[in-house]
């Protein structure tokens, strides 16, 4: 019998699996453009006949990796990859460290908490734990944004050598990379590094503060934050650095477990 290493020296056509390759291009596609587009769009971009394109797009839908945009015929991907990464052994390990200690750190503090990581140069909540305030900012898990508009994104690149942080924003445009290599830029991460945490205005909703903690890997660079979204209230005093010291506690604990 033919064994792995053998057949892998073969001619690699003989392997070929068309109708996989068409559905992993849809999916690299919709992930690359990051906006919706229709069947037609999609078969023109990949210089693909309309009707193969459309049996790819069929199956693709049924089994939860697409989604049609309300009220049009345009496809996005869904959560379904994301909710697939983070059943990995290493977005397991993550969320099973830190989401109990966000418990432990929003029932003291009242406050909401969420766990972000980078992927594909964009942030991601992984878990977010509600607090038990009668008012609060919570966004969904899968939710995210380009890592240099977000708080929690460039807190996570300051914490990583210029070789890595390059590699976290590989899949980035153009523009991206363009603003990660300024100069500006680059004053930004070693302040949030000299600080060792992060507090600015959020960049999403207003009368918000966002204060972010790297979580520090065995590897010394950052795996993740855990950003806490203050909500200013008229008559609601808000201690922010009894929040800045809650999470460096619970992100120094994580940080520790990890390397376990």
């Amino acid at each position: 019998m033919t064994d792995f290493s053998e057949a892998e020296s073969a001619d690699k056509t003989s392997y070929a699996a068309p109708a996989l390759e068409k559905g992993l291009d849809i999916l690299e596609l919709l992930a690359e453009v990051g906006e919706p587009l229709s069947t037609r769009t999609i078969a023109e971009r990949l210089q693909r006949s309309k009707s193969e394109i459309f049996r790819m797009v069929f199956v693709l839908l049924q089994r939860g990796y697409l989604a049609r945009e309300p009220g049009t015929d345009r496809l996005h991907l869904s959560r379904r990859l994301f909710d697939l990464g983070i059943r990995t052994p290493g977005g397991r390990q993550l969320t099973a460290v830190v989401l109990p200690l966000m418990e432990r750190f929003s029932e003291a503090s009242g406050q909401a908490a969420h766990l972000v990581v980078l992927s594909r140069a964009q942030t991601v909540v992984l878990a977010t734990t509600s607090g038990h305030l009668d008012a609060s900012v919570i966004v969904r898990p899968g939710y995210g944004r380009l890592a240099l508009e977000a708080n929690s994104g460039l807190l996570i690149l300051a914490f990583q050598s210029e070789a890595r942080r390059r590699s976290l924003m590989r899949d980035a445009g153009p523009v991206e990379l363009g603003k990660l290599a300024e100069a500006e830029r680059a004053d930004v991460f070693a302040g949030i590094r000299a600080l060792g945490h992060r507090v600015a205005p959020s960049r999403d909703i207003m009368a918000v503060t966002d204060i972010a903690c790297p979580i520090i890997g065995p590897a010394g660079h950052a795996e993740a934050a855990i950003l806490v979204p203050l909500l200013q209230r008229h008559g609601v005093a808000l201690d922010e650095e009894a929040v800045v010291q809650g999470l460096k506690t619970i992100c120094r604990e994580a940080g520790a477990q990890l390397s376990l």
